[in-house]
């Protein structure tokens, strides 16, 4: 097998590994490699580039990895499904293309714990700013306006949405100007991903513009099954400090390939990430030997503290025909695709997910803990409408949850799932603020403003009403928002895996992990805006470029206001 040598092997083209591709790549000095499982994201998919085309991609073996949860000992043993991008771009070619930084408070929150002071708000304001081109509110300086991630409002022009935003200032929410800016809490558009009506995900925005460097590779449909190290003193022993040097991967066709690299960077995701460093002998040195892995590096942190967002859909039938229920009717599917190829414009040309908000459920958060998006019509992800005919939903859970899981390998076989145990529902805050979201949410459902519009709950129906009723339908119906994370989490104690100053593996030279599962906590919302945030400081951190200095600025804290 050829040994080639790069400066950067970058393992997985999706949304963290496209940004690094392009500012590792930006020196022409450096050698970059990519290396994406998935398959190339085609100009001419429409389901890729379509923006709602996503229910299709979403559940699709050519565009999914289609992962399931172990059986969920508190949501009735079901198992749960994730989409998770086998594509080019990753999970940013098939998600809801919804951009959410998160709450000042997450980044507060990052930045209390030991050695992660420079992950407090001031120091990642900048990396989103570089990073933005938002199109709307062109004067605001919390926002940038001249990054490669170009963000369109939502319009949300809807009746739908208008009754909504005029619902939940009835039930006592006010409205806000953006979600990103000075305040996330409230209810205003949102900011999404999509630009002149295609998606516009992290492989358009940061990997294909840079394509022809002559320094920079990318190879698709390239399965990485192993980090490959050398010891400090080429002995490879017990006490020797290792190094990773490569990697081995197997390409569509043909033998496995063995390529050198002078740094590694997983980009794998909250899942697939742990899973490689474990197939590696990098995890619990005690159950990698249990599967016949030589453990490499002691690291009991490696997929343990997994995270994630549950949501359910709380779906009303609508008693006038303003939702969008008629542009799922397969008749009008041709009309709808001509005018988005032509003109760019019409119904695909939005995910449809233009507004929602955030809210406090209970007066002892200090920020929003739930997160709402409203859509004009009653659906499901893989298209399904219960409704029959015209109707509305908010999608809603809580942000926070303390339930934590773990994702471990179940044989050293790379191409078998990982055992994905996430734990939802497991804490008793868990289960309370799950009664107090679907409370928070009817409220606001049952205001005069959606009274001309509604003609019934759907889902989960009168019938539920206690708060064990609300549990047992939420173990039934709940869905993963798609958020899993912080299986890698930045930070200097011991369950710690990542140098928070570095990006490094704790323990091993040449070995970075960037990517969703290095967030020590998962932020209030979608978690797309803190990964590319993440990936782009973690470009200067690797390359040694002095960072950008801290934005410090006030934003809206619930707290002061009360005593203002």
């Amino acid at each position: 097998m050829t040994m080639h040598q790069y400066d950067f092997i970058i393992v997985g083209g999706g949304s963290a590994g496209c940004a690094l591709a392009a500012r590792l790549s930006a020196d022409p000095a450096n050698r970059v490699l990519v290396l994406e499982a998935g398959r190339p994201d085609y100009p001419w998919d429409v389901f890729i580039h379509m923006p709602a085309a996503l229910t299709f991609p979403i559940g699709s073996r050519f565009y999914d990895w289609q992962y399931e949860s172990e059986p969920e000992p508190h949501m009735n043993g079901r198992r749960i499904y994730h989409a998770r991008g086998k594509v080019l771009g990753g999970s940013s070619s098939i998600n809801g293309m919804i951009f959410q930084r998160g709450n000042p408070l997450d980044y507060e929150r990052w930045g209390a714990d030991p050695g992660m002071k420079t992950w407090d708000y001031a120091h990642c304001l900048p990396y989103f700013k570089r990073m933005e081109n938002c199109l709307a509110d062109e004067d605001d300086t919390f926002r940038g306006h001249d990054g490669p991630l170009t963000m369109e409002r939502g319009p949300a022009t809807n009746p739908l949405f208008g009754a909504f935003f005029d619902a939940v200032q009835q039930a006592g929410h006010p409205l806000t100007d953006d979600v990103n800016g000075y305040r996330q809490e409230g209810f205003a558009p949102f900011d999404r991903n999509l630009h002149r009506g295609r998606r516009l995900s992290a492989a358009r925005a940061y990997l294909h513009p840079v394509l022809d460097r002559p320094n920079l590779e990318v190879r698709t449909r390239a399965l990485v099954t192993r980090v490959l190290f050398d010891s400090k003193d080429g002995t490879n022993g017990k006490d020797g400090s290792k190094r990773a040097v490569g990697v081995e991967y197997t390409p569509r066709r043909g033998t496995p390939q063995r390529v050198s690299g002078g740094r590694i960077i997983l980009c794998g995701g909250a899942i697939n990430s742990p899973q490689l460093l474990q197939l590696s002998g990098v995890g619990n040195a005690d159950e990698l030997s249990k599967l016949g892995i030589t453990p490499v590096h002691h690291l009991p942190g490696v997929g343990e503290n997994l995270q994630d967002h549950l949501e359910v859909y709380v779906q009303h039938a609508c008693r006038q025909p303003v939702s969008v229920q008629p542009q799922l009717k397969m008749w009008r599917r041709p009309f709808i695709g001509a005018q988005w190829l032509f003109l760019r414009s019409g119904p695909g040309a939005t995910n449809h997910f233009e507004g929602g908000g955030f809210v406090r459920s209970n007066e002892d958060v200090d920020y929003p803990n739930l997160m709402f998006h409203f859509l004009p019509i009653a659906v499901r992800y893989d298209g399904s409408a219960p409704a029959g005919g015209h109707g509305y939903q908010v999608h809603i859970g809580p942000m926070y949850s303390d339930s934590r899981g773990s994702v471990k390998i179940k044989s050293r076989d790379p191409r078998e799932r990982p055992a994905l145990r996430f734990n939802y529902l497991s804490t008793e805050q868990d289960r309370r603020e799950w009664v107090e979201a679907i409370r928070v949410t009817r409220e606001i459902l049952r205001q005069p403003a959606l009274a001309p519009f509604s003609d019934g709950e759907i889902s989960p129906g009168p019938e539920v009403e206690t708060d064990e009723q609300v549990l047992d339908w939420v173990r039934r119906d709940g869905e993963t928002a798609l958020h899993p994370s912080c299986t890698c989490r930045m930070g200097t104690d011991e369950m710690s895996v990542v140098d928070p100053t570095t990006m490094q593996v704790h323990g091993l030279e040449g070995l970075h992990v960037v990517d969703a599962s290095a967030m020590p906590y998962v932020t209030n919302g979608n978690i797309y805006a803190p990964v590319m945030m993440l990936a782009e400081k973690a470009a200067d951190l690797i390359l040694g470029n002095t960072p950008l200095d801290p934005d410090h600025r006030e934003f809206y804290r619930h707290r002061k206001a009360e005593s203002d």
